[in-house]
């Protein structure tokens, strides 16, 4: 039932802290010495949040059921009320509904619900760390172009110059999201093109040569840390999927019967399916035992509730000597494809379905998951004998002309 002032007012304080409930999540902390606090309780990605709403009397009723309201109508659309407003707070209350954080937040609250959640923590971190502390609290309409350089300038000059870009770009994104939203006139990143010098292109460390890759192979049975990570280190080269992907395999996307692995690829969100060697099964099913009862193939060293750490296997390469100039975790995809395509010769289009990349059929549509999947599954037994072969000291094949 919802509350009135005279409830509010005849209310007596308890032994402990109580609540006076409003609806809605709102309600009314009353503190056994006779403070009357209001309060919203909402849930926010899954997280239990609680947002101050003032005291009462200062605070009347009808007051507070204004900014629960308007609380809620920001949840609604995806924004959570509580960074609101400690953006707001941080810009100054006369100018904070269309600060440029405030604008930001909201922007980014919409749009990395389709974002993988890594994805989103570093947009949001270069955006506290490198933009907020410099224009955050200006009007959005009164960031111009040489305010913002000035912004995007400082992290260029610690040679973050690719960061840099970044910045800009998501700046843009959030200007043109305040343009579409009328609190601002135009986005003024166009006016910035060739202002930053081109990032330099950079290539993740690989391992494409046969004669290389043998030594590798070798490193990783015999390294002598962790099972699981060793594990992952055997099973990386076989079945070369995205890092991310490997460490948060889950046994529930794994069928050994089948010898298939099924999951969502993380940069588009789409189904996949890896075929899974004789050899790959057979370091899944020897690790089983050890972490078959929980959710993760390759858990963290402390929670098992948690996937392995993204370090963990590069880590475990630089105490073998692999030097980051080498080898990477996203290096084996580079490994498969330039070998099975240059060397054992495999039709170039299986090799981009298996490594989830999109491939376009004549009439223009996407291949779906199960293309080509018998091609695929001697694909990738041909791959892992291959391997095998270079392990055990094998004539390495020369590169196709």
């Amino acid at each position: 039932m919802p509350l009135s002032d005279i409830t509010i007012r005849t209310a007596k304080p308890q032994s402990k802290p109580i609540k006076l409930s409003d609806g809605g999540g709102m309600f009314l902390l009353m503190t056994p010495v006779g403070g009357k606090w209001w309060r919203y309780s909402y849930r926010y990605k899954g997280k239990q949040k609680t947002l101050s709403l003032g005291t009462y009397p200062d605070t009347s009723l009808k007051v507070a059921r204004e900014k629960h309201a308007e609380a809620r109508r920001l949840l609604a659309q995806g924004v959570d009320p509580g960074e609101t407003r400690k953006a707001e707070k941080a810009a100054g209350a006369d100018k904070a509904a269309n600060s440029f954080e405030v604008i930001a937040r909201e922007w980014f609250a919409k749009s990395s619900a389709n974002w993988v959640a890594s994805h989103g923590d570093k947009i949001l971190r270069r955006f506290e760390r490198d933009i907020f502390p410099w224009i955050g609290a200006k009007p959005i309409a009164d960031i111009t172009a040489p305010v913002l350089l000035a912004a995007v300038r400082r992290i260029e000059s610690r040679g973050a110059l690719d960061t840099a870009h970044r910045a800009l770009q998501n700046c843009g994104q959030v200007l043109r999201y305040a343009v579409a939203t009328g609190r601002a006139a135009r986005d003024v990143t166009v006016d910035l093109r060739g202002a930053l010098p081109p990032a330099k292109e950079t290539h993740l460390a690989a391992v494409t040569e046969p004669a290389q890759v043998a030594p590798l192979l070798r490193a990783f049975d015999s390294y002598t840390g962790s099972f699981v990570t060793k594990c992952a280190l055997r099973l990386a080269p076989l079945v070369f999927v995205r890092p991310g992907e490997l460490r948060k395999a889950e046994w529930a996307s794994i069928d050994l019967e089948a010898a298939e692995w099924r999951y969502l690829v993380t940069k588009t969100q789409t189904p996949h399916i890896v075929p899974l060697s004789r050899q790959a099964v057979a370091i899944l099913r020897e690790i089983q035992p050890l972490t078959g009862h929980g959710r993760y193939v390759f858990p963290g060293a402390r929670s098992s509730e948690r996937p392995m750490s993204d370090n963990a296997i590069l880590a475990a390469m630089r105490r073998m000597n692999i030097g980051k100039d080498e080898m990477t975790g996203h290096g084996f995809r580079a490994m498969a494809r330039t070998i099975l395509d240059e060397v054992l010769g495999v039709r170039p289009d299986y090799i981009e379905h298996q490594l989830a990349h999109a491939v376009l059929d004549p009439n223009g549509r996407a291949y779906n998951r199960t293309a080509h999947l018998d091609e695929r599954r001697k694909m990738m037994q041909l791959w892992a004998d291959y391997l095998d072969k270079l392990k055990m000291g094998a004539q390495i094949l020369p590169f196709r002309a």
